[in-house]
């Protein structure tokens, strides 16, 4: 009796946790400025390093340049001067994410270091409120790893921070 009684525990555990991992996003983690951010991971195309990138003339500020991606030029933003962070040098951990910037173009954002890729339910994000103040359009959220002690991912919504780029 007691061997079938635990049979159905496991059991138990096993549904929920079948039941828990239906209803995760996955976000990929990078950082910033010693921060560490997040995106949906269905939002990016791919992960770089960084080519050689042209500069271009007169383009806004957050415009680091263009690169060639397979023939195609993409745009590439800093986001630490986007999201307007110290700047820092680039160096061999540093990669371009590119994204879907709308229209079928891709963009690509500049980060310091890519780290992991999380599986986030959703009672694992909260509102973007709980960091107290006025939120920058931005930020969508905030993600805390269940079983993970301290960590922290600011969770960006990458349509204003493209959008806005592309805007001036």
């Amino acid at each position: 009796m007691p061997a079938a009684h635990a049979r159905g525990r496991s059991g138990r555990r096993a549904a929920r946790r079948a039941g828990e991992s239906g209803t995760r996003t996955e976000y990929l983690a990078f950082v910033l400025g010693g921060e560490t951010y997040a995106v949906p991971i269905a939002q990016l195309a791919e992960i770089l390093k960084p080519p050689p990138i042209t500069d271009v003339p007169r383009a806004p500020s957050p415009v680091l340049g263009v690169i060639s991606v397979r023939g195609k030029l993409v745009t590439v933003i800093d986001l630490r001067r986007r999201l307007r962070l110290a700047e820092a040098p680039t160096d061999r951990r540093t990669r371009i994410l590119l994204v879907e910037s709308g229209g079928g173009e891709q963009m690509g954002l500049l980060v310091d270091e890519v780290h992991q890729v999380w599986r986030l339910a959703h009672e694992e994000i909260e509102a973007p409120g709980v960091l107290g103040g006025e939120q920058a359009v931005h930020i969508a959220g905030i993600g805390r790893p269940a079983g993970v002690d301290g960590a922290v991912l600011i969770l960006l919504d990458l349509r204003p921070i493209v959008e806005g780029t592309r805007d001036g």
